[in-house]
Order: C-alpha cells, then sequence, then structure tokens
C-alpha cells in the first residue's frame, strides 16, 4: 500500500474514532461510526494483504495486477481478508489437494448421514488456506485480466457459499438438502478448472489430438 493511501485511511480512521467519542452510547450514529471504523480497519487489512501479495509478484505479473478493474481488486481483496489461514510455503496445487480431502470427507459424510462430519469438512473448504502469494501466481499469464477474473465472484459463491449452504443443512440433518448443495459445490469447481487449468497432468511431449 503507497504512503497516501495509509495516511488517507489513518485520516479517516481518527476521524471516525474522535466522532465516536460525542456521540451517545448505544446510539444508532454510534453504530453507524462504530461500523464505518471497523469497515476501514478492514480495508487497511486488506491492501497490506495485497501489497503483501504483489511484493511477491515477478514484474510482468505485477504489471498485469495493477492493471486490474478496481472490481476484481476489491474482489481478491475481500478474498484475502476472509481467509485467516494464509500459507508463507505451501502453493496452489497443495492447497487444492487439501480442499479434495476436504471435499472427499464431505461426500463420505453425506452417503453415511453423517451430518457432523461433512459440515467441519464443507466449512474448512469455505475457509480454506490461501497459498504463498495468493492465487494469481499459479494461474495462466494470459488469464490474469479483468475479463479473465470476472468470473470468479460467481465461482466463489458456487463453491465457497455453496459449502456453507452445505453446513447448514448437514447440521440440521437435512442430508437431501446437503447432497444438493455438494452439487453446487461441485459444479463450482468443474467450472473454475475448465475455466484456468484444463486437463491436469497433459504433457507437452504428445502428439496433439
Amino acid at each position: 500500500m503507497n504512503r497516501r493511501a495509509i495516511v488517507l485511511i489513518s485520516i479517516i480512521a481518527a476521524a471516525t474514532a474522535a466522532a465516536l467519542a460525542g456521540l451517545p452510547p448505544g446510539s444508532t450514529a454510534q453504530a453507524q461510526a462504530q461500523a464505518q471504523a471497523v469497515d476501514m480497519a478492514g480495508m487497511r487489512r486488506g491492501m497490506e494483504l495485497l501489497q503483501g501479495q504483489m511484493a511477491l509478484m515477478t514484474p510482468e505479473l505485477a504489471e498485469r495486477a495493477n492493471a486490474l478493474s478496481p472490481e476484481i481488486k476489491q474482489f481478491l481483496m475481500q478474498v484475502a481478508l476472509k481467509h485467516s489461514r494464509q500459507s508463507d510455503r505451501l502453493t496452489l496445487r497443495q492447497v487444492m489437494h487439501e480442499i479434495l480431502a476436504d471435499y472427499q470427507a464431505v461426500g463420505a459424510a453425506i452417503a453415511v448421514d453423517n451430518g457432523e462430519l461433512a459440515a467441519e469438512a464443507a466449512r474448512r473448504i469455505a475457509d480454506h488456506r490461501l497459498p504463498r502469494g495468493g492465487m494469481l501466481p499459479y494461474l495462466p499469464i494470459d488469464k490474469v485480466s479483468t475479463q479473465a477474473l470476472s468470473v470468479l465472484p460467481a465461482m466463489e459463491e458456487a463453491v465457497e457459499g455453496g459449502a456453507r449452504q452445505l453446513a447448514a443443512a448437514a447440521e440440521r440433518g437435512d442430508m437431501a438438502a446437503a447432497a444438493q448443495h455438494f452439487g453446487t459445490v461441485t459444479a463450482g469447481c468443474v467450472a473454475c478448472h475448465a475455466h484456468f487449468r484444463g486437463q491436469p497432468g497433459v504433457s507437452p511431449r504428445l502428439r496433439a489430438r
């Protein structure tokens, strides 16, 4: 985060704190001011997380990341804030292996009517670890664009939103609904892989079909 942004956020946060001191306790205005202070703190934390990721990128990737639309940058910041577990060592493939293990646990739990296990594993999917440097360094360089990344919010809603709905249904004992949400999660995973990855393990030393 550049110094100008840090100063601006600090000024707004300080002004909000000063305003809080003069408001009646428990008032609507105080509640709104408190919410604003929390939002500003979250924004500052999100910008710091993105700046840390940018510092790890190659110049070419950093240039492409800087060129993304404000909406995509805000989405990436929200993702960084939502996922409290962030690794300084693991790659995206390793994180995907963790998600796959939880995905398989959910399927097995639904099959044997184990709502508690299904809910726990589904929440781990929704709150999965982030790899070193975030997600962008592991994508094909041509996919780091506003157009290519514009599908991410819908995919996140399908996978992580679906996983949270699955967890809630499983805790209620509604395994039929949990199974339906499991399908939503699966569809989101398949769509994301098709868009960004393609078939895994394809060898460049094989002739094209």
